[in-house]
């Protein structure tokens, strides 16, 4: 017999008016002939093009001059070529200009799903009972390219939840690149990525045992400048976008947590950044740092990434590294167990594997933790977030899929000493998609990347066909003494 579960009245959905201005670009030829094109009307010509844009658009964005001369200041290599000092250009041209490269991209216009939940750095002037959460969300927009949004959230004394309304603006952050390499790991993870090894190897010995980012862009370029086909410099580049796959980004402080975006970046995550697992993760002091594991995707390649923040404001990333760190669905415990950190991950796509580190970001030596069992999983089982732990032991909430590559939640018991050992798990799937949710982007799937529990009660924020996202509760006693009924 199945646990009782409340689904709660709460959906968010995807909303197509949440847009970025991007970057847009499509080729130095092209570009170069929009640019001569600009300067040569007059400047009483490009006041009267561009003052209409500018107030149009800044309804719609923060500061829609800041970007506009950001993109116009992105081209500044064409200029030179063109023979235009770009330093005597007008206010008014260069935005102008950099209307011509900004395009609006809705991020959350084909689905915002697959949701985790952690509390929010921000816990004051509430009553008693009451909480503050960040949520975080998978949204989709045009070409399938998935992004990492937020919402807040409250939880009352009684469990009800309100999702606060969205702000009217959303930004993308400033990116820093000041990471220091270590070379033996970073070339690991560029042989992984099926680089040409020859390429490689020129420019390894040519590098210290650390290095920055500005000494490999350099010694890339002159390697390219020596290279006669485009396809050697294509593996050059190669290396230069793993390189960029370590950066750090920074929201301006007067955003909202609703504001803030993070978009794919590098070239390896540029077809999307899926599926984040926010964990809030207790130090060995009591002090706390919220890590989050995501996928980034290129169109062929996966990538396991590792995101840290204490205030959402400010976030690291960089890759996972060691053969722990494959495929999907890697899942921080909260805490250090007996001195080391530990993942959950599903490095085969089929089964779920446990790994032990010294360091955040090196994961070997997978240990199989489990395999699919019933006939709702038969085809794969992975966890949907972080362990959650209770005096009987961790909770694992997992995701089965089953016949007609239906998405269900499960759930399973492990040791709290050594959760190597399974000692429960649910015989009958947690939550199934009902005739109201198997409908959407992808339909019959419910999928969740982190739990929280509130007043005893274990809150599961869900995706409902990899289109919108709702929520379930489910008892804390109730589920434990299930688990350990069922048995492993």
């Amino acid at each position: 017999m199945r646990l009782s579960i409340e689904r709660k009245p709460v959906k968010v959905n995807p909303d197509s008016k949440r847009v970025i201005a991007r970057f847009f670009f499509n080729g130095n030829d092209r570009a170069k002939e929009v640019i001569e094109r600009v300067m040569d009307i007059t400047e009483e010509e490009a006041f009267a093009i561009v003052s209409p844009i500018l107030q149009e658009y800044s309804k719609r964005h923060r500061n829609i001059t800041r970007v506009l001369n950001r993109h116009c200041s992105k081209l500044k290599n064409l200029f030179a070529e063109l023979k235009v000092d770009f330093d005597s250009l007008t206010v008014y041209r260069k935005l102008l200009i950099g209307s011509y490269f900004t395009h609006e991209y809705s991020i959350e216009s084909a689905a915002f799903f697959n949701p985790s939940i952690v509390d929010d750095p921000d816990q004051s002037e509430l009553e008693d009972g009451e909480r503050r959460v960040i949520i975080s969300f998978r949204a989709v927009g045009e070409g399938h390219i998935s992004s990492i949004t937020f919402r807040r959230a409250m939880i009352d004394k009684n469990n009800n939840i309100t999702v606060i309304p969205a702000g009217d603006y959303i930004d993308e952050a400033e990116i820093v690149r000041n990471a220091v390499y270590n070379k033996k790991l970073f070339f690991e993870k560029a042989v992984a990525t099926q680089i040409n090894v020859d390429v490689l190897r020129e420019v390894e010995q040519k590098l210290d045992h650390h290095f920055e980012y500005a000494t490999l862009r350099r010694i890339i370029l002159d390697s390219q400048n020596l290279q006669e086909k485009d396809i050697n410099k294509l593996e050059f580049d190669k290396i230069l976008w793993l390189a960029d796959s370590y950066y750090e980004i920074v929201f301006s402080l007067d955003t909202d947590i609703s504001d803030r975006v993070i978009f794919p970046i590098s070239e390896y995550e540029r077809k999307g950044i899926e599926d984040a697992r926010f964990v809030k993760f207790i130090n060995d002091d009591g002090t706390f740092v919220y890590y989050a594991t995501y996928t980034a995707y290129d169109g062929s390649l996966i990538m396991p990434k590792l995101l840290q923040t204490r205030d959402f404001y400010d976030f690291r990333i960089m890759p996972l590294y060691g053969d722990g760190a494959q495929n999907k669905n890697l899942a921080l415990f909260p805490r250090k167990i007996n001195g080391k950190f530990v993942m959950i991950s599903r490095i085969d796509g089929c089964n779920n594997y446990i790994m032990y580190s010294d360091k955040i970001n090196l994961w070997e030596k997978p240990i199989l933790l489990q395999k699919p069992k019933f006939s709702w999983e038969f085809v794969q089982i992975g966890n949907c977030g972080s362990p959650i732990e209770t005096e009987k032991g961790w909770i694992v909430i997992t995701h089965g899929v089953g016949p007609m590559r239906r998405y269900v939640l499960g759930a399973s018991l492990l040791d709290l000493e050594d959760p190597t050992k399974e000692i429960g798990r649910l015989r009958e799937p947690l939550l199934i998609p009902n005739p109201d949710e198997r409908e959407g982007y992808v339909p019959n799937v419910l999928y969740s990347c982190g739990s929280i529990v509130h007043n005893n009660k274990l809150i599961i924020p869900y995706g409902l066909s990899d289109y919108s996202t709702s929520f379930a509760e489910v008892d804390m006693d109730e589920l434990v003494n299930k688990l350990l009924e069922d048995g492993a």
